[in-house]
């Protein structure tokens, strides 16, 4: 075992992620990727406004003669929730679309319902299968894989192409950013859009036949990539993003209210951020967080170090999201246990993406005349 370190800049250390690396000032490669990131794609002053008038006009042309310019995912937290604000503000016409998987806190609910409000914006709500959804997690559970909120973002993505198909709209507003949500370890996650890893440990390990579940095919990809080219952008690496500040705008316009954690709108990402993750994959996901923000200047390492100090999971908020949890996915203590218990697997163990020239290396010159017949770079 490796001695023991720690990141001169941000909070990860050798015992968050076996594959961290420090340059010669003792900077992990977290923060050296975040710089890399940042100096590439984030751009500030007349350029930012540019390129972000640039994406806008996009937008407004596409939505000529329609209804809508674009479609927007909200979950009630931050990011969607300024999104929509800020949507307002460049005269954008949206659709608000929420994916609901079973999960919403109630003031998640209330706070999509004031945004919708407030920014007279039309809401179109995708509600899952709760029986099929809660298999697939609990297939996932007994898999023993670390990624189980892979199995929401698949089905959201999957969600935002058929409502994009619904109304004939080509473009997808994300709440991605990277002064926010780029400094993460690859071990910690695994790709959201790999279809063949979600059905194979659903059949490995599922109990019903998915009729209505949400999950994409290699069918899906190529229609909406390549026939119906569905376009998705970032705003918020267009705009200055200080998280505070942003909370406090959200708060005055849209009535909004704090939750307490990233993404803690959703009571099952609570519950796997604050017990799962740390209790069987010894995982603080408040370090990436933190991290994230230290690199981007919206705080210090010393101040993550203070919030690192606080209980990851308020004690009595855990009691009553524990038994709320046990009581929604139908178990008893004895067998929610025996899933914490079970020995943890890689997704990689489960049939997964590889590109075609791996899997099938006769391809490969196929796809060469293909991608220079679309002009894919």
């Amino acid at each position: 075992m490796s001695e023991y370190r720690q990141c001169v800049r941000c909070v990860f250390d050798t015992n968050d992620d076996e594959y961290i690396k420090f340059n010669k000032d003792g900077i992990c490669n977290h923060c050296t990727d975040y710089d890399a990131l940042a100096k590439r794609e984030l751009f500030d002053g007349v350029i930012a406004q540019k390129k972000l008038a640039e994406v806008v006009d996009k937008l407004k042309a596409e939505g000529k003669g329609k209804k809508y310019d674009t479609i927007l995912g909200v979950s009630g937290g931050v990011d969607s929730t300024y999104l929509a604000f800020l949507t307002k503000q460049l005269n954008l016409r949206v659709l608000l679309f929420h994916f609901d998987n079973g999960w919403n806190s109630e003031l998640a609910v209330k706070n999509i319902e004031n945004l919708s409000t407030k920014l007279d914006f039309d809401l179109y709500t995708y509600v899952v299968n709760w029986e099929e959804f809660r298999d697939v997690q609990l297939a996932y559970l007994e898999a023993g894989v670390i990624d189980i909120e892979a199995i929401t973002d698949h089905s959201a993505i999957h969600a935002t192409k058929q409502i994009a198909k619904k109304f004939n709209i080509k473009s997808a507003i994300i709440g991605y950013n990277i002064v926010t949500e780029a400094v993460l370890p690859k071990s910690w996650i695994f790709p959201k859009r790999d279809w063949r890893n979600v059905k194979d440990i659903h059949a490995t390990h599922g109990k019903m036949k998915l009729k209505t579940f949400p999950i994409s095919s290699i069918y899906e990809d190529f229609y909406f990539k390549y026939i119906f080219k569905l376009h998705f952008f970032s705003l918020l690496n267009y705009v200055p993003y200080i998280k505070t500040e942003v909370k406090k705008i959200i708060s005055k316009e849209l009535d909004w209210k704090d939750y307490g954690g990233k993404h803690y709108e959703n009571i099952w990402t609570r519950f796997y951020q604050g017990y799962i993750l740390p209790t069987r994959f010894n995982i603080d996901k408040r370090k990436s967080h933190l991290s994230n923000l230290i690199c981007s200047k919206q705080i210090t390492k010393a101040e993550a170090i203070e919030e690192l100090k606080l209980p990851i999971y308020n004690e009595e908020q855990f009691k009553i999201d524990y038994e709320f949890v046990l009581k929604k996915l139908n178990l008893t203590e004895e067998q929610f246990q025996h899933y914490m218990k079970l020995p943890i697997k890689s997704h990689r163990e489960y049939d997964h993406y590889m590109p075609i020239e791996k899997r099938y290396p006769f391809l490969y010159p196929v796809k060469k005349i293909f991608r220079k017949i679309v002009k894919v770079k």
